[in-house]
């Protein structure tokens, strides 16, 4: 499974770069409110710290010629390559906008999806990932796991090329679990990412051996 950051911070963001193996970012616009940045500075920025990593873009517009419109905008004024994917919710407005992005050649991310049907609609449209929302379907007293699972179950009877991007997340066990399901990727906040990759058994193991470990390394370096 591939990790993403669902964050536009660029302090976190150039930290979990530094070490975490990340494939990309993902951003929608409560996310984009939250970096405290108009997109005219924060996709400049994202573009040099994802270098070639993937990096998902939300449209704001509600009609779908004008999310192409958007959609090309973006990609003339930033410059941006074949690693970028606008994404589109799944409206009806949304789903004639993907075939036409896919006919365009732009790579599609649909996302605010909550069923198994509106993903296999969305890949059928020609959509290169889809975003499932895990923990607000939890919330509603639904099973977002099983969405996700059932969504990764269809796409591989079918021989389908499109991809699971699970998305929202409280827990590290939720993360866990959409793997185990079937989720190609995570998306994930910059704290879940922090929480996956540590447990206090390794800090306290890294302890043991730089003090058991401390006059026996004397070869220089």
């Amino acid at each position: 499974m591939l990790y993403i950051a669902d964050t536009a911070d660029v302090k976190e963001l150039t930290e979990l770069f530094y070490y975490f193996p990340l494939e990309g970012v993902t951003t929608n616009p409560t996310i984009m409110a939250n970096a405290g940045k108009p997109l005219s500075e924060l996709v400049p920025i994202l573009k040099e710290i994802v270098g070639d990593k993937m990096l998902h873009v939300q449209m704001i517009s509600n009609k779908a010629d004008d999310m192409v419109r958007e959609a090309k905008a973006y990609i003339k004024k930033f410059d941006l390559g074949d690693n970028f994917y606008a994404k589109i919710p799944v409206s009806v407005e949304g789903y004639r906008a993907m075939s036409m992005l896919k006919a365009e050649g732009i790579k599609v991310t649909a996302t605010a999806i909550f069923t198994q049907q509106q993903a296999l609609v969305a890949a059928r449209a020609g959509a290169d990932w889809v975003a499932p929302y895990v923990n607000r379907l939890d919330n509603i007293s639904s099973h977002g796991i099983e969405v996700v699972g059932d969504i990764a179950k269809n796409f591989r009877d079918y021989g389908m090329s499109c991809r699971v991007l699970a998305a929202s997340f409280k827990t590290v066990d939720q993360v866990h679990r959409v793997g185990m399901t079937g989720a190609h990727a995570a998306t994930v906040s910059y704290e879940i990412l922090e929480r996956l990759r540590s447990h206090p058994m390794t800090d306290m193991s890294i302890e043991w051996f730089e003090k058991d470990g401390k006059h026996l390394y004397d070869v220089e370096f």
